[in-house]
């Protein structure tokens, strides 16, 4: 004879309060909330940001010229990613551990595969030489064709460039954090982010899929380390605008190259 299982929605159990509720939920990984909030069994299987698109997403305005800049970067040869953000400092807030940090507008991103690095750097500094970034740690260990390490490679080429804080669980859930409480929001303007966003996902073990996370990870270092390194534009420079996008600065295949 076969038995049922009832699973309880946390709303159901009558003896919880909302202060209690809240208690319970603070902490747990963003792939956990719906199974432990309604009851319905799960093992991490989904998308890392279930977020909808109309929270993440705003509109491109004109980025306020003392907001600091800073990007992500993600390389590889397969595929070489960058993402800029801006930091709204005129927004403070604090974050679910308590700690005071700021807003962020993803205003550019970049995605480029099979490129020397010269290309990539080329197509960066074209967005502001003097805009700071961080960069996925692999870097220091990673070679390139010459044998110079990856980031030294970059660095000679006259990217300012430093390594990331790579821890991923506390990075998606800041990432998480930020994106659901639109502390993070999102040019519409950046299609290649937002197809990753739509694949990046967690199989049924729980384990983030890495592939087409390119994006993904670049934004995950930019919130762990990006402001630490952020800078103000100086006098009468603003690195290139989303306004100025043309459609020849993209592939054959619509993906955005710089």
């Amino acid at each position: 004879m076969s038995k049922s299982c009832v699973f309880l929605d946390m709303d159901d159990v009558a003896h919880l309060t909302d202060t209690e509720k809240k208690k319970i939920l603070a902490g747990i990984p963003p792939w956990q909330l719906q199974a432990r909030k309604s009851g319905i069994p799960g093992h991490g299987v989904g998308a890392i940001y279930p977020i909808p698109e109309s929270v993440m997403m705003i509109q491109p305005f004109d980025i306020p010229s003392h907001w600091p800049r800073s990007y992500g970067m993600d390389p590889g040869w397969n595929c070489t990613a960058v993402i800029w953000f801006a930091w709204d400092i005129d927004s403070p807030f604090l974050d679910a551990q308590g700690n005071r940090r700021f807003p962020a507008v993803v205003y550019d991103e970049y995605y480029r595969g099979q490129a020397d690095p010269a290309v990539h750097v080329a197509a960066i500094n074209r967005r502001g030489k003097w805009i700071p970034g961080v960069i996925d740690p692999a870097a220091q260990k990673a070679r390139g064709t010459d044998g110079e390490l990856l980031i030294d490679t970059y660095c000679n080429l006259g990217l300012k460039v430093s390594k990331a804080d790579n821890t991923v669980v506390t990075g998606l859930i800041q990432t998480w954090d930020m994106l659901s409480t639109q502390q993070l929001r999102v040019f519409s303007t950046l299609t290649n982010w937002f197809k990753e966003v739509r694949l990046y996902r967690r199989d049924e073990k729980g384990v983030v899929i890495k592939k087409n996370d390119h994006l993904m990870d670049a934004t995950r270092y930019n919130v762990m380390s990006g402001y630490e390194v952020a800078k103000a534009p100086p006098a009468n420079e603003g690195g290139l605008p989303w306004f100025h996008w043309t459609p020849e600065m993209a592939t054959t295949g619509g993906v955005w190259s710089g």
